[in-house]
C-alpha cells in the first residue's frame, strides 16, 4: 500500500505543487511576461523646447523612392526603426507623434546606417529629433519590440508581414517600444523638500527642457482612441499602435502632477515674497 502511495504521489493532472521548484519558475516567469507591465508618468511631468528645423533627406515623395531604388542597388533592403513614446493625460495613454503641416504624423526615428545595430540606431536618431542643445546627455530605454512592416515594392504601402510573392523586400521597418524616465520632480516626499530649499537648483532643472522639439515639427500627443482604426488620418501603421499596445499593462503615476502643482505654486510665492520684501 505504501509503495502505491509512493508511485502515484507527484503524477497525473493537476500536477503536486510540490514536485520541483523549477516549475514553480517558469510558471511566474511565464507570468511576467504575460503581464507586460509599461509605466507611464504625466504629460506635465516633462517640458518641451524648440531647436533648429530637421529636414527631410529628400525634397518629394517620389524623390524619396529613387534614392530607395538607387541604395537598394548598392546596399540591398533598407532598414529603418521607429520609436513609440507614450505618456498619459487625464489617465489615458497617449503617443508622441511629430505633426508636420496640418494633416502629416509620424513616430520618431528613421533609416539606419549600414550595418548599424537596431537599437542603438534608434538611440541615435531619438538623440537627433529631440536631443537637448544644452550638452545634457538623454538616456533612451528601448523596452521591447511592438510591430514589424515591410514595404515590398518602391511604393508607399506598407504591411506588417512579407507579401507571399515579394523575394525581397524593399524596406524593413521596426517598431520599439522607448520607457520614457521619470523626469522633473521626485515623487519622494524627503527629497521633495529638500529640493524646495535648494530652490535654484530644483529651479534649473524644473524648466530645462527634456525635449528639444524642431522648429518645423509640432509634437502632438494622441490618444490611443484617436488613434483607433484611424488609417485616414494617421496612416496604416500609427492607426494600428491600440492593438499592438493592448498586450501590455499600462501603471500610471497618478500623483506626479499634484507634486508639480504644488512646486510651481511654491516656486511663485517664494520669489514674490523675496521681491517685496528686497
Amino acid at each position: 500500500m505504501a509503495m502505491a502511495t509512493s508511485q502515484v504521489k507527484g503524477s497525473g493532472w493537476p500536477r503536486r505543487a510540490s514536485n520541483s521548484s523549477f516549475e514553480g519558475k517558469v510558471v511566474q516567469n511565464q507570468s511576467v511576461t504575460i503581464n507586460r507591465t509599461v509605466n507611464l508618468y504625466p504629460l506635465t511631468n516633462y517640458t518641451f523646447g524648440t531647436k533648429e528645423p530637421l529636414f527631410e533627406k529628400d525634397p518629394s515623395v517620389p524623390a524619396r523612392f529613387q534614392r530607395m531604388r538607387d541604395e537598394f542597388d548598392k546596399i540591398g533592403m533598407r532598414r529603418s526603426v521607429e520609436g513609440v513614446l507614450l505618456v498619459h493625460e487625464h489617465g489615458l495613454p497617449h503617443v508622441l507623434l511629430l505633426q508636420l503641416g496640418t494633416t502629416f504624423f509620424k513616430l520618431p526615428g528613421g533609416e539606419l546606417n549600414t550595418g548599424e545595430d537596431e537599437v542603438e540606431g534608434l538611440k541615435r536618431l531619438l538623440t537627433e529629433t529631440f536631443g537637448r542643445q544644452d550638452g545634457v546627455k538623454q538616456e533612451w530605454v528601448i523596452e521591447d519590440t511592438i510591430g514589424n512592416w515591410w514595404r515590398p515594392n518602391f511604393e508607399p504601402p506598407q504591411y506588417p508581414y512579407v507579401p507571399p510573392h515579394i523575394t525581397k523586400p524593399k524596406e524593413h521597418k521596426r517598431l520599439f517600444l522607448v520607457q520614457l524616465q521619470e523626469k522633473g520632480i521626485t515623487t519622494n516626499f524627503g527629497t521633495y523638500l529638500i529640493n524646495l530649499i535648494n530652490i535654484f537648483t530644483f529651479l534649473l532643472f524644473l524648466y530645462l527642457a527634456l525635449f528639444a522639439v524642431p522648429k518645423n515639427y509640432k509634437l502632438v500627443a494622441a490618444p490611443l482612441f484617436e488613434l483607433y482604426d484611424n488609417s485616414q488620418g494617421y496612416g496604416p501603421i500609427i492607426s494600428s499602435l491600440p492593438q499592438s499596445l493592448c498586450r501590455y499593462v499600462f501603471k500610471k503615476s497618478t500623483f506626479y502632477v499634484i507634486h508639480i502643482c504644488i512646486t510651481k505654486l511654491h516656486l511663485f510665492l517664494y520669489f514674490r515674497f523675496n521681491f517685496i520684501y528686497m
